[in-house]
């Protein structure tokens, strides 16, 4: 997945902010008891740092059946509910389309009273949308749940949920938890402190200079890029994709793929590494001070470790040894392709 710089993400950013048509005016609402609950079927959504006692969500109509959109607020939640089972969001292109259930009150998600709901980029329908803006003090928790657009988050220090159906996620500069659940669309999460949990049916995921507890990714299918990773506890699990990683430190670490290759660079000492990969092979960098018992088992593919082991034992298609002082457990296990483990 391509790298987008922080420059380029604040472009972004304002694009998004100033993307409502001319004239139209934001409905303005506080939330404050907890979690401080958005659900829109079709837009942009921007989630940013705010100020005061209460989250701030507001918003602008867009389209030309802006007005049979119904905006309302219940509870702890704001709602933007749409009309009719089609709507039409030109944004998206004119061929893409989706399909989700909506509730009748206009939240995402399915129920004994949701109904189908499809969102083309042309056709036949309500031609409508809403973007929205979330403003969040600190310390408040968050959840946004889109069906359609994209959520841009920045800067942003509490407790933050994101779900969406078929809709793109970027987030940087977040403090605190953020967990992002998506159907199909990329995410991309930088300068991220707090626990992370990224969860998507379709799509590449990436993660820059982020430091938690626990932090994990599962993919049914797109890539898993990594860079400069902190946490005591690293999970990434992919149906279908490569995972490239560097600059990694974990004290725990767990890479599945089911079809695609792991390229991992190490710069800290584990005290457990599990890699397996059911059709891919393995690259792993490691510091000098790491050490481990280390296991290797292959299908089919090669082994080359090019790092000083005692207590060798090798055939063909296994390999045991120790690395360094050995106090680490290390298990690596490909079903088809090699295993290269070198000095970083």
């Amino acid at each position: 997945m391509r790298m987008i710089h922080t420059a380029r993400f604040a472009v972004l950013a304002a694009a998004v902010t100033a993307a409502p048509l001319a004239g139209q005016r934001a409905e303005r609402f506080t939330l404050t008891g907890s979690p401080a609950t958005v659900h829109n079927l079709a837009g942009e959504v921007t989630v940013a740092a705010g100020s005061g006692g209460g989250v701030v969500v507001e918003v602008t109509r867009g389209g030309a059946d802006a007005a049979r959109l119904r905006v309302a607020r219940d509870g702890n939640e704001v709602r933007v509910a749409f009309p009719g089972d089609r709507v039409v969001y030109e944004r998206m292109g004119a061929r893409a389309r989706s399909t989700l259930s909506v509730r009748a009150d206009g939240s995402i998600g399915g129920g004994l009273r949701a109904r189908r709901v499809t969102v083309s980029g042309s056709g036949n329908g309500t031609r409508a949308y809403a973007d929205v803006r979330v403003l969040v003090p600190a310390g408040r928790s968050v959840e946004v749940h889109l069906g359609v657009g994209r959520v841009q988050v920045s800067n942003v220090n509490g407790e933050l949920k994101v779900h969406t159906s078929a809709a793109a996620v970027r987030a940087q500069g977040t403090r605190g938890s953020l967990e992002v659940e998506v159907g199909s669309g990329a995410v991309e999460v930088r300068d991220a402190q707090g626990d992370v949990a990224v969860s998507t049916g379709s799509g590449a995921v990436t993660l820059g200079a982020v430091r938690g507890t626990r932090v994990e990714v599962e993919t049914g299918s797109g890539a898993v890029t990594a860079t400069d990773v902190r946490a005591q506890d690293l999970s990434i699990d992919v149906g279908s994709g490569r995972v490239q990683a560097a600059g990694i430190a974990a004290r725990d670490m767990l890479v599945d793929t089911g079809s695609g290759a792991v390229d991992l660079a190490l710069v800290a000492d584990a005290q457990n590494v599990t890699i397996d990969t059911g059709s891919g092979g393995v690259m792993l960098a490691l510091p000098a001070n790491f050490g481990a018992d280390v296991a290797i088992s292959t299908g089919s593919g090669g082994i080359n470790v090019d790092v000083p082991v005692t207590r060798r034992q090798a055939d063909r298609d296994s390999f045991r040894g120790r690395i360094g002082d050995g106090n680490g457990r290390m298990e690596i296990e490909t079903g088809s392709g090699g295993v290269r483990i070198r000095r970083r």
